[in-house]
């Protein structure tokens, strides 16, 4: 059974065995029957899926829960778009093979020369790397490690993916929400195998994902402060408040405050605003953006 399958008979796509076998005796008795059109179409979309897989490097594994989250959305992803060719979790593959995106969770402990090897592996053998959450995109939570743990007493410094590999897209958040990491998915695939106008609606909606690796691997509700509130952009709309994770962020007297010593520096509040960047590639695309994804998911 392959990876397909066995999700199909998990979200309950899938027939028991009896009511199988007494689909096909009626299907038989019923004589032989046309296909329908959408079957073609659907061939030929299989027949140009893209490859991609998830990398789990040092992470708490949410990233990947996120992406399970979408459910039947995932289903018409692996069906129509997508050949799933590497996981930990879902796909029974040993090593690291070539595919056109690559999501990576975690961050990369340096002391682990095998989590090293790994993530430059994945960069050789990925067309696009994809740091999805905020270990992965900022380190996260793994900044804060200092080593000595019972279980892996040699573990004590971790780093960002990018500041060891080059990066082609960020999606932050502790962890990122289930439509923003299939939306990625789904404007990747448009990037790679659609047609000339498809590939600059994925490009204008991935611009402001793909410029952040170039900001760095470190954020914190310390950028909000310097490049939103002081320069009097915040509109105290609570975006950042409802995406910290840990609840570093509160509001007074209609304004963000942000606790230090409860930030775990994900990064998420600053890229939640909708004040800290904004595309007007996006904004004018925006309605054509959610008619091409929604048309992709049905």
């Amino acid at each position: 059974m392959g990876l397909l399958s066995t999700l199909k008979s998990i979200f309950g796509g899938g027939e028991s065995p009896g009511a199988k076998k007494e689909t096909e005796s009626a299907k038989a008795s019923a004589g032989p029957e046309k296909k329908p059109q959408t079957d073609m179409k659907e061939v030929s979309s299989v027949s140009n899926k893209i490859t991609a897989g998830h990398v789990h490097m040092s992470g708490c594994t949410g990233c990947l829960v996120a992406v399970a989250d979408n459910y039947g959305g995932l289903l018409t992803l692996l069906d129509k778009y997508v050949d799933w060719v590497y996981d930990l979790t879902l796909a029974d593959v040993r090593h690291i093979p070539k595919m056109d995106v690559a999501l990576v969770e975690g961050s990369v402990c340096i002391n682990d020369k095998l989590s090293v090897q790994e993530i430059k592996e994945t960069r050789e053998k990925a067309a696009i790397v994809v740091a999805v959450g905020g270990c992965a995109c900022y380190g996260n939570i793994t900044r804060f490690s200092r080593g000595g743990q019972q279980n892996q007493p040699g573990h004590e410094a971790f780093l960002p993916i990018g500041d060891l590999i080059n990066v082609d897209v960020y999606i932050p958040g502790c962890a990122p929400t289930p439509q923003l990491i299939r939306n990625v998915c789904v404007m990747a695939y448009l990037l790679l195998k659609g047609n000339d106008e498809q590939k600059k609606l994925a490009e204008a909606y991935l611009k402001p994902l793909m410029a952040l690796p170039k900001q760095g691997t470190e954020a914190c509700f310390c950028d909000l402060m310097t490049k939103v509130i002081d320069q009097g952009l915040c509109m105290g709309c609570g975006s950042c408040a409802s995406a910290c994770p840990v609840r570093a962020i509160t509001h007074e007297y209609g304004k963000p405050q942000g606790q230090r010593d409860l930030c775990i520096k994900c990064g998420a509040c600053y890229n939640q605003c909708p004040r800290s960047w904004f595309s007007f590639d996006v904004v004018s695309n925006y309605e054509t953006i959610l008619g091409a994804i929604r048309g992709a998911l049905q």
